[in-house]
């Protein structure tokens, strides 16, 4: 009986513990992009349910409203995921400011497609870093759609400064359609936010992002503030809401957005 206790002992220690799950973590409600990466064979679905955005000009008004922009992540490996999105719609209204007339406009937006390889801690703890290059597919049409494939780089970067704040990162460089006809532009920023955790469910945030863009007809900068509040009543599912701000004349004023995240 000893010596069968001991080899069971043996055989418990020599047998690797399996692998914990980690903690769910969608990219959504920030202006920034997480650098975690969604566990091997598991499936996180983030959707918008409803995405509204006014920008307001010297000669025009134009509200656009976005809904059901899905992106579906895969974890395909420990430190890699693959990821499809898709904006099935989008609305966008213009008033001219001097005569009252109004256009509309009801589109089909892009798909995009990508991967996101984690170099540093893909469970996102401690220092983590990942890389993310994606391309957007012009599946959609104008003014919804871009009209054109624009690729895109991303390194997104996230640090625990403690069991419940966390600060995130991401640098960025894409490839846009030009407002003409014809071509290609870069633009590239950064965005940045803070992440507070105020109970095991609830999350708040504050964010900004710089994004400088160097269309031939106008380069322009864009400058945006927003706070963020995330649920999550369960281990796998997340509602989220945004309320996001334009700095300055080159960026919408107002955007406020609502979504939903889920694990399988």
């Amino acid at each position: 009986m000893r010596r069968s206790a001991a080899a069971l002992l043996a055989l418990a220690a020599a047998t690797p513990a399996a692998a914990q799950e980690r903690e769910f973590c969608p990219e959504r409600p920030g202006l920034e992009t997480q650098a975690c990466i969604v566990d091997r064979g598991r499936v996180t679905i983030e959707m918008s349910l409803v995405d509204w955005t006014r920008d307001r000009q010297s000669d025009s008004v134009t509200d656009t409203i976005l809904v059901g922009d899905t992106l579906v992540r895969v974890g395909v490996t420990d430190r890699l995921e693959v990821r499809a999105g898709w904006q099935p719609f989008g609305y966008e209204r213009t008033r001219d400011a001097a005569t009252g007339d109004i256009d509309r406009a009801n589109r089909v937006g892009d798909a995009v497609i990508g991967l996101k390889a984690s170099l540093l801690h893909p469970d996102g703890k401690g220092l983590s870093i990942a890389i993310l290059p994606s391309v957007t597919l012009p599946v959609g049409r104008q003014p919804i759609g871009a009209g054109r494939a624009q690729p895109s780089l991303l390194l997104p970067l996230s640090y625990d400064v403690s069991d419940t704040v966390e600060i995130a990162i991401t640098p960025a460089i894409r490839a846009l359609a030009n407002e003409d006809a014809g071509g290609q532009h870069v633009r590239y920023g950064a965005a940045a936010g803070v992440t507070v955790k105020l109970s095991e469910a609830v999350l708040v945030g504050a964010d900004a992002s710089l994004a400088r863009d160097q269309d031939p007809r106008d380069h322009t900068t864009r400058a945006r503030a927003a706070m963020t509040l995330a649920w999550q009543p369960k281990d796998d599912w997340q509602l989220d809401t945004s309320a996001i701000a334009g700095l300055n004349r080159d960026t919408p004023d107002v955007q406020l957005i609502a979504g939903v995240a889920r694990r399988f």
